[in-house]
């Protein structure tokens, strides 16, 4: 049986948002589980992410004051299936990001991080899936707001780029 994840990152509310969009709390209360990849901005956003998620596997990022900071760790870890992942918010610039992940990460299978905004996926040489969702609320140079949509069964991961379409002002 597989095990649906909601993967998503920077939602930023209620600075670049004022909420999430309605498709995204249908997908986020339909997974099994949701990874944030920090970058909240409020406390509100994770409450309500609480209350509406059946697990929720994050860390904070680099715009989360002390109050989220004090509720979210750097770096979170959980197991999924036979994945094992972790959820951080920055890794660096892109250029030599696989080779400091293997480096930093020799144990997972699965790291899921955000900061840039930018959709990512690769398999590094040791074998590690780097994911980023990009944001969904702050596409910034990207022609779409994104997240991710991820299934696992057994080590197998699957991934669905979702692009939302334009808020309307």
């Amino acid at each position: 049986m597989a095990t649906d994840l909601l993967v998503l990152s920077d939602t930023h509310l209620p600075k670049r948002a004022r909420e999430l969009p309605a498709q995204l709390w249908h997908d986020i209360e339909s997974a099994d589980a949701v990874i944030h990849a920090g970058d909240w901005v409020s406390e509100e956003s994770l409450d309500e992410m609480l209350q509406r998620s059946r697990r929720l596997v994050a860390c904070y990022g680099n715009n989360d004051g002390g109050a989220l900071r004090s509720r979210l760790p750097l770096i979170a870890t959980a197991e999924v299936e036979q994945v094992r992942l972790a959820v951080i918010h920055e890794t660096g610039p892109a250029a030599g990001r696989e080779k400091r992940m293997d480096e930093q990460f020799p144990d997972l299978d699965l790291l899921v991080f955000g900061h840039s905004h930018i959709p990512w996926d690769t398999v590094t040489p040791a074998g590690l899936r780097l994911l980023n969702p990009g944001s969904p609320t702050d596409r910034r140079r990207q022609p779409y707001c994104t997240y991710l949509r991820v299934k696992v069964e057994g080590k197998a991961v699957t991934t669905e780029l979702v692009r939302l379409p334009p808020r309307k002002a």
